[in-house]
C-alpha cells in the first residue's frame, strides 16, 4: 500500500509509509475523527533532513512500527553524521481515542554522536468530503493556537457551532520551540545507546472533555487485553493450507481493527481510509460474514441500525419511513446539512438486509428476545418494503434518487456506469435489481419463520404468501431463456437489463430458485465468461459494458463471491464453491499482508497475477470477512437454532487435508469440529458440542460424534 493505517474505535490516522503526514498529499493524510482531521501535519527530521525509510509494517492490527536512518551528512568537509548511524524507530497505536507514538534513537555510530530531531505539527480540522475533493461549502476557523514547552494546542470554531481541538503533548522537555508548531531535540548518544519520546494526541469535539490520557505502557497493555478478549470469544481455525490460515488470520484481525461502537454495541465499519463510519449495506454483510466467528458482532449491527431507522419522508436524504440507513457521516458539512449524511438513506438493499441478518441471527443464537425487542422496528421495515419500496405495486422493490447530492444507482453496484444494457445503454431508474429481489423474499420468509416462534402463524402466513408470489414474478420477468441466466435488472420501463453479471448469484442464498436454475446459475458464474481464475467478476467478459479495470464492471469483489458462496454451499453445490474459493486463495498472494482488498481486477489469472485495483480500501470489512465465509462454506453449516438443528454439508479446498474450527457459538452452547479427508470422502469428527442440538451430516461426509 501506499499509506499506513492504524485504527481503534472512532479514530484513525491515514499516513506516508515513512510515519509522516505531509500536506497537500493525494491520499489526504491526517489522524481523523467523526469525519474531521484532527491532524493534518506531523513530520520527523533529523538535523533538519528528511531520514531515509528503512521499514514499513502496518501487519500488527495493534501497533504499527516505522524503520528510518540518516542519510550521509557533511558540511565543508567536515563530517556530521556517518551515513545509517542512528536507527530511528517510530512506533504508533492508538487506545481510547489517543493516539500514542514512540520515537526511539540508537546510535550504531563506533563513537559518540550528537544530532538533532525535530518535529513539526499542525491540525487544520477540515471535513472529510473537503479533504476528499467531493464537496465545498461554509467551514469554521481555527481561534486559537497555543506553543510551549509541554504541549501543543489548536483549537477551531465550526461552522456548526461545534468547537474542535488538538493536543499535542510529550513526555520529555524539548530544547527549542517555535512558534510554527516545531520542536527540536538535541541528543548525544554513545555507541549503542538509545533514547526516546512519547507523544500523545488527543481530538475533542464539542462537549468532549478527553479526559486523563493514560501513559503509553498501560494504554499498550489495555489495547492488548482488549485483543486478547476478541480472540477468547471468537471462534479460532486451524487448517493444513498455509494460504488460508494467513487469509482467515488476517480477516479477524482486521475486522477486529474495523470495530466501531457508537452506542449499541460493537459493529464493523465499511472499511479504511475512507469509509471508517457506519455503512447500512456494508456493516451488514460483514456481520453476516462473521455469524459462525462472533455473532455478537451482528447483535451491534442490529442494534446500531435501528437506532437511525427511517422516520420520516425527506427526500434530500433519500429517507422514507422504516428505511435503513445508506451512510452517516458526522462532520461540518454533515452537521450544517450542505451534505445529506446525516444520515443518508440511498440504498435499496440494506433493509432487506436488515431483516435477513435478524433472521440469520436468532437462527445461529436462538436470540428471540432482540426479535421481541426490535419488533415495531422489523415491522416498519417489512411496511417499507411493501410501500415505498415497491414504488408502483408490481411487487419488485426499485431505486430512484430523489436528493440532489445522493447516489444515481442504489445497490451494491453503486457507480454512475454498473447497471448497462447489453447494446451499451445505461439502464435508467427506477430499477428493480436482481439480487434485491432475492434478499425480499429471503427476509419474508426469514422472518415468518420467527414469526411462528412467537406464536404469530397469522402473519407469517401472510408474509409465505407475499414471498411466494415475488418468486412467481421473478422467475417470469427476470429470467432469460436464450441465456439460461437471470437479467441484472429491470429497468423504468420494466425492460430487462440483460447484461450477465454476477448480481443473480446472490439470490441463490434466498432459497429462492429452483434446483435447475439455480444449478445454471452457479454453473454461469464459474464459467470463463464469469471467472477470471482469480474469482467470479462483476460482469461477464465479451458484455458491452465489461472492463476488467472497471469498478463494478469486470472487476473481482470478494464479498460478492461470499454472498455467492454462501449460497452455493447452502444448495451443496460444492464443486463450483471450490472453484470459487481456490481462486481467492490463490490471488491473495498478490496482495500486501495475506489481506483480500475491496476488490481488484478482473484480468485472466493466465497473466500470472492479479492485478490491482489503484485506489481499493484496506482493510475494508466485508474483504476481511470473506475468508470466514470459506470457513462456513467448507462446513456446509447453516444452524437453525429454532428447529434446534445442525446439519454439515462438508468439504475441502484443493490442498487440504485437515479443517478444525473450535468455539462456534449456536443456541446457548459451542460447536467445535474437525474435518478430515479420507480416502475421497470428508470425515467430519465432533470435539465439542454444549448446543443441546444433535448434528447431522449430509451424504459429503461421515460424521463421528
Amino acid at each position: 500500500m501506499d499509506y499506513l493505517v492504524i485504527k481503534e474505535n472512532d479514530l484513525f490516522m491515514l499516513s506516508e509509509p515513512n510515519g509522516d503526514l505531509t500536506e497537500g498529499h493525494a491520499y489526504g493524510l491526517g489522524l481523523y475523527a467523526k469525519d474531521t482531521r484532527f491532524l493534518s501535519k506531523w513530520e520527523l527530521k533529523i538535523n533538519g533532513e528528511k531520514p531515509i525509510l528503512l521499514s514499513s509494517d502496518g501487519s500488527d492490527n495493534r501497533v504499527s512500527q516505522v524503520l528510518l536512518t540518516n542519510p550521509h551528512m557533511e558540511q565543508d568537509g567536515e563530517l556530521i553524521l556517518w551515513r545509517e548511524s542512528i536507527q530511528i524507530k517510530r512506533e504508533r497505536f492508538i487506545y481510547d481515542d489517543v493516539l500514542y507514538e514512540t520515537v526511539t534513537l540508537k546510535n550504531y555510530y563506533p563513537k559518540p554522536v550528537s544530532f538533532n530531531i525535530s518535529l513539526s505539527f499542525d491540525a487544520d480540522f477540515k471535513d472529510m468530503f473537503i479533504v476528499r475533493g467531493f464537496q465545498t461549502g461554509k467551514t469554521g476557523s481555527i481561534i486559537n493556537r497555543v506553543y510551549d514547552e509541554t504541549a501543543f494546542k489548536v483549537e477551531y470554531a465550526g461552522a456548526d457551532d461545534i468547537k474542535r481541538t488538538t493536543n499535542v503533548s510529550w513526555d520529555r522537555k524539548p530544547d527549542e520551540v517555535t512558534e510554527e508548531g516545531g520542536l527540536t531535540y538535541r541528543f548525544h548518544l554513545s555507541h549503542s545507546q538509545e533514547e526516546s519520546i512519547t507523544f500523545k494526541v488527543q481530538g475533542t469535539a464539542g462537549e468532549e472533555s478527553g479526559g486523563a490520557v493514560l501513559d503509553a505502557k498501560t494504554a499498550l497493555a489495555n489495547l492488548t487485553a482488549s485483543y486478547e478478549h476478541w480472540a477468547e470469544t471468537t471462534a479460532s481455525v486451524k487448517t493444513d493450507l498455509p494460504a488460508l490460515q494467513k487469509l482467515v488470520d488476517r480477516g479477524l484481525g482486521d475486522l477486529r481493527v474495523l470495530m466501531t461502537d457508537i452506542g449499541y454495541g460493537s459493529f464493523p465499519v465499511a472499511g479504511l481510509p475512507w469509509f471508517g463510519v457506519p455503512f447500512g449495506r456494508d456493516s451488514l454483510i460483514a456481520a453476516l460474514q462473521m455469524l459462525a466467528f462472533n455473532p455478537e458482532v451482528a447483535k451491534g449491527t442490529i442494534r446500531t441500525m435501528a437506532s437511525t431507522q427511517g422516520t420520516n419522508v425527506d427526500p434530500w436524504r433519500d429517507e422514507q419511513p422504516g428505511k435503513i440507513m445508506h451512510e452517516i457521516r458526522f462532520g461540518e458539512l454533515a452537521n450544517t446539512n450542505q451534505i445529506p449524511f446525516t444520515p443518508y438513506y440511498g440504498t435499496i438493499d440494506a433493509t432487506p438486509l436488515y431483516l435477513i441478518l435478524i433472521t440469520e441471527y436468532i437462527k445461529w443464537t436462538g436470540d428471540l428476545a432482540l426479535a421481541e425487542e426490535l419488533m415495531d422496528s422489523i415491522q416498519k421495515a417489512l411496511d417499507w418494503i411493501d410501500s415505498y419500496g415497491d414504488r408502483d405495486g408490481d411487487l419488485f422493490v426499485e431505486y430512484h434518487q430523489e436528493s440532489s447530492k445522493g447516489i444515481a444507482n442504489q445497490g451494491w453496484k453503486d457507480s454512475g456506469d454498473s447497471i448497462v444494457h447489453r447494446n451499451g445503454d445505461y439502464a435508467e431508474t427506477p430499477i428493480a435489481l436482481s439480487e434485491v429481489q432475492g434478499y425480499v423474499y429471503q427476509a419474508k420468509t426469514g422472518i415468518a419463520s420467527i414469526f411462528d416462534a412467537l406464536g404469530e402463524g397469522g402473519h407469517a402466513g401472510k408474509l409465505r404468501g407475499e414471498a411466494a408470489e415475488l418468486k412467481s414474478r421473478f422467475e417470469k420477468e427476470f429470467w432469460m431463456e436464450d441465456q439460461q441466466f437471470y437479467a441484472i435488472a429491470l429497468d423504468q420501463h420494466k425492460k430487462q437489463v440483460g447484461t450477465i453479471t454476477s448480481n443473480p448469484g446472490h439470490v441463490l442464498f434466498s432459497g429462492m430458485l429452483e434446483k435447475d436454475r439455480a444449478d445454471a446459475v452457479a454453473d454461469m458464474l464459474v464459467s470463463d465468461k464469469m471467472f477470471s481464475g482469480y474469482g467470479i467478476r462483476t460482469m461477464g467478459e465479451e458484455e458491452a459494458g465489461y472492463n476488467p479495470m472497471s469498478y463494478h464492471d469486470g472487476s473481482v469483489w470478494p464479498h460478492d463471491n461470499s454472498m455467492i458462496l454462501l449460497g452455493m454451499s447452502k444448495l451443496a453445490q460444492h464443486e463450483q464453491a471450490a472453484k470459487v474459493m481456490n481462486g481467492l486463495i490463490k490471488a491473495a498472494d498478490h496482495f500486501e499482508y495475506e489481506r483480500l482488498p475491496e476488490l481488484f481486477c478482473g484480468y485472466s489469472s493466465s497473466l500470472g497475477k492479479a492485478v490491482k485495483y489503484p485506489v481499493a480500501c484496506s482493510p475494508q470489512a466485508w474483504a476481511a470477512g470473506t475468508p470466514l465465509v470459506f470457513i462456513q462454506s467448507m462446513l456446509g453449516l447453516f444452524p437453525d437454532s429454532l428447529q434446534k438443528k445442525i446439519s454439515l454439508s462438508p468439504t475441502l479446498a484443493v490442498g487440504m487435508n485437515e479443517l478444525e474450527v473450535s468455539g462456534i457459538r449456536i443456541g446457548e452452547g459451542k460447536l467445535s469440529v474437525k474435518l478430515l479427508r479420507e480416502d475421497g470422502r470428508t470425515e467430519v469428527r465432533v470435539i465439542e458440542n454444549t448446543t443441546g442440538f444433535t448434528v447431522a451430516c449430509d451424504q459429503m461426509g461421515v460424521l463421528h460424534e
